[in-house]
């Protein structure tokens, strides 16, 4: 209960003497106030552009992998590209020996064409032929008519799909199920309409543009030659190496490659890119906790520049208390406490403004950092160091003005 009721006094008396120097004080507290004030600035700004990107992830499709064919450059004179395309075999063989890594997956194969609806006419327009899995992969729904379905793809039927953007250009009805187009003056029957995805342009995304979905087996049948990709999803983001190393080992072991080929394809899968991501923000974060330990070490050596002024400006104080019966360790503590008040206080300060910085930020750069905030383990990050601060850089003056004779502090001018 005594040792309470002192500390408690020498926290007071810490802050009157604070208070009567309050212009030293913010001085000296300058660096503590900047370090918080960068801890929390930054902590909040990376957690959420962090959380931003990782939601854009989240939309675009973090279970999502690509497969191509791929000539290296060292096989460039010797191999086609048509020699390492991919095929609708080796996609059936990644599928069934995957080992549970891959839960579904289409081939798909893009061309542009003439397409024409009544008198109006659009050229080049993209046409991407799939699997019914294709839906499901790229979470694109129907909104009137129906999906491809697999009977569609099996007899190569001259169906499609469209989006609103098509319908815009082509002059089509708001629902144009039941009617025909003509893509590369074949007939085709359009059987529903596609939602349009929103991309974000940081995926190519931006304005949308007209699509034309037919059946995979039917764009083969207009075009043998396109070139053809898988694109897969993972049971889960965890299964991303497992994926990988089923579709290398299937891959090579169809084509018959050597251990020293290189390989004849391409696997992209976002959840790399995820981890990317991650160790680069965990860098830049590591980074800025070096800056912001320069700048706590920086305001330390003004704490303990301060302390020791102070401790020869008090010396007859000290010597006046040594006199009545203050003992050593009592005023070990009083000096320690008011460093640690002093960083505190400073702690505090910079808290606040980094706070202010943060809603400033939320309130300009809204669309990216709309969820910034300061999280708890930052504040409480930044207040620990504050204090950690105090002790450490306050207990020099803190021990000399302990060890300070009293007589010859009584005669101190």
């Amino acid at each position: 209960m005594i040792v309470l009721r002192l500390l408690i006094q020498t926290v007071f008396l810490a802050i009157g003497q604070i208070w009567a120097n309050k212009i030293r004080a913010l001085l000296t507290t300058l660096g503590i106030i900047i370090a918080v004030m960068a801890v929390v600035t930054v902590v909040a700004s990376l957690d959420g552009l962090k959380g931003f990107v990782l939601k854009e992830f989240e939309t675009f499709g973090a279970r999502k992998m690509w497969v191509w064919g791929w000539v290296p450059r060292d096989m460039r004179t010797t191999t086609s590209w048509s020699d390492v395309k991919i095929s609708v075999f080796e996609a059936q063989q990644i599928l069934e020996g995957s080992g549970g890594a891959i839960e579904q997956l289409t081939p798909t194969t893009d061309s542009r064409y003439d397409v024409q609806a009544g008198r109006v006419l659009q050229r080049g327009v993209e046409v991407t032929g799939v699997w019914p899995e294709w839906h499901d992969i790229e979470q694109r729904t129907v909104i009137y008519g129906r999906p491809i379905s697999r009977i569609d793809d099996e007899e190569s039927r001259l169906v499609c799909l469209v989006n609103d953007k098509a319908i815009e250009e082509l002059e089509l009805d708001e629902d144009p199920t039941g009617s025909y187009i003509l893509v590369k003056q074949y007939r085709f029957l359009i059987v529903g309409v596609l939602e349009t995805k929103e991309v974000s342009p940081m995926f190519g995304g931006g304005d949308s543009q007209s699509e034309i979905v037919i059946p995979f087996n039917t764009a083969k049948r207009l075009n043998p030659y396109g070139w053809n990709t898988i694109l897969a999803q993972l049971s889960s983001p965890e299964s991303a190496p497992e994926a990988e190393a089923a579709v290398r080992l299937i891959l090579r072991t169809q084509r018959n490659l050597s251990p020293e080929d290189e390989d004849t394809f391409r696997i992209e899968i976002v959840q790399s890119f995820i981890d990317q991501f991650n160790n680069l923000a965990r860098g830049v974060t590591l980074i800025s906790a070096g800056v912001v330990l320069v700048s706590l070490l920086v305001g330390g050596i003004g704490i303990m520049n301060i302390m020791l002024v102070s401790v020869s400006e008090r010396t007859r104080e000290i010597g006046l208390r040594k006199a009545v019966g203050a003992r050593p360790s009592v005023v070990l503590l009083q000096f320690l406490v008011e460093a640690v008040v002093l960083c505190v206080v400073g702690g505090l300060v910079g808290l606040a403004l980094g706070q202010a910085i943060v809603l400033g930020l939320r309130a300009v750069l809204g669309e990216y950092l709309s969820a910034v905030g300061v999280p708890a383990w930052a504040m409480v990050l930044s207040m620990g160091f504050s204090a950690v601060v105090g002790v450490v850089f306050g207990m020099f003056p803190a021990i000399k003005a302990s060890r300070l004779d009293p007589i010859v502090a009584l005669r101190h001018e």
